[in-house]
């Protein structure tokens, strides 16, 4: 039961960074310096999605705080300065987004939009800290406490995390041209493409800086997952630019979708059968069945969550049906 738990809490956790991610990534492209016309354009694109794809990460952290209570401890504490710095940036984007508009004057809106940029750099590089933490595996003591924050000061953090950054705004490319007006996303999607072999540069340093870590290597208990992992990003991104170069957005953004979801499965399943492996202390590594709750908590859980995740489900795919296809300027957003 802790194995479909953990697996669930990864599920959830890669949906929202892929939903989320393409917020991020709209976000960020804000910075191209486009006149407001275009930066409206976008922001239309992905207002009907906006804060639903937020709710993914709430219910992530309800299955943390629920299933894996333990994990959930060491998590915020030892990794404190990224997750601070993820949840700051949902925060900035989410108020930036949506008081962008209310001003009339441009210069404000200008400012508003500064904040968003600001806000989608820090939840990238928050995220993909926290992932490449748990990769480089943390001071984890004999009494069950991680010690300080200093770990994730290391280049391969640095790496990963502006790894993140680099995907994240290419998957927002990939969405404004499959989003925008025909016109309008042919220069997206000259972007797009321009962006893959930046992700796959970033991506390659966080490898190489992982791969002379001895933490990192020390880390990894199923190596072989890892590489496969790894492999399949590499041809995600790689899928990404032939179908942009093909002008099939569609496959682009499934492709750009995948290589959001795949880090997230490259860290879980890499460090396997541990949630957090211990730099200091090897016999004080948490397997994920001691960070799991009691197995009557965890099926009280499956029976709350039985009903919700069908509901979940059939939001978003109602969300998405809904408002799919390009859109023309009149977009239900109230912003």
């Amino acid at each position: 039961m802790e194995l479909a738990w953990y697996a669930l809490l990864g599920l959830f956790f890669a949906v929202y960074l892929v939903l989320g991610g393409y917020d991020y990534g709209v976000g960020l492209l804000l910075a191209r310096g486009a006149d407001p016309a275009r930066r409206r354009a976008a922001l239309n694109a992905v207002g009907p999605f906006f804060l639903g794809n937020e709710v993914w990460l709430v219910a992530a952290v309800g299955i943390l705080f629920g299933a894996f209570p333990v994990l959930e401890g060491e998590l915020l504490s030892g990794f404190y300065p990224a997750v601070l710095a993820a949840l700051t940036g949902v925060i900035l984007v989410t108020a930036g987004v949506q008081l962008r508009s209310r001003p009339d004057g441009q210069r404000a809106r200008a400012w508003w939009d500064r904040i968003v940029v600001v806000g989608s750099v820090l939840a990238a590089l928050g995220w993909g800290a926290v992932l490449a933490g748990l990769l480089q595996g943390v001071p984890l003591r004999a009494d069950g406490h991680v010690a300080g924050v200093t770990h994730l000061f290391t280049p391969f953090v640095a790496a990963a995390g502006l790894a993140v950054v680099a995907l994240v705004a290419l998957h927002g490319a990939t969405f404004l041209t499959l989003r925008l007006p025909a016109a309008d996303a042919a220069p997206v999607g000259r972007l797009a493409a321009r962006l893959v072999p930046v992700a796959l540069t970033t991506v390659g340093a966080a490898t190489v800086l992982g791969l002379l870590s001895a933490d990192v290597r020390a880390a990894a208990r199923q190596p072989v997952v890892g590489v496969l992992l790894l492999s399949l990003l590499v041809a995600a991104l790689l899928t990404a630019r032939t179908a942009l170069a093909r002008r099939r957005p569609g496959l682009a953004f499934a492709a750009t979708c995948a290589s959001l979801a795949l880090p997230v499965a490259l860290a879980g399943a890499t460090i396997w059968p541990y949630a957090l492996v211990s730099t200091v202390d090897p016999g004080a590594s948490l397997t994920v069945a001691d960070a799991a709750a009691s197995t009557p908590t965890l099926r009280l859980l499956s029976w709350v969550t039985l009903p919700l995740l069908p509901a979940l489900l059939g939001f978003q795919a109602m969300c998405w049906w809904v408002f799919r296809g390009r859109t023309d300027g009149r977009a239900p957003v109230y912003w």
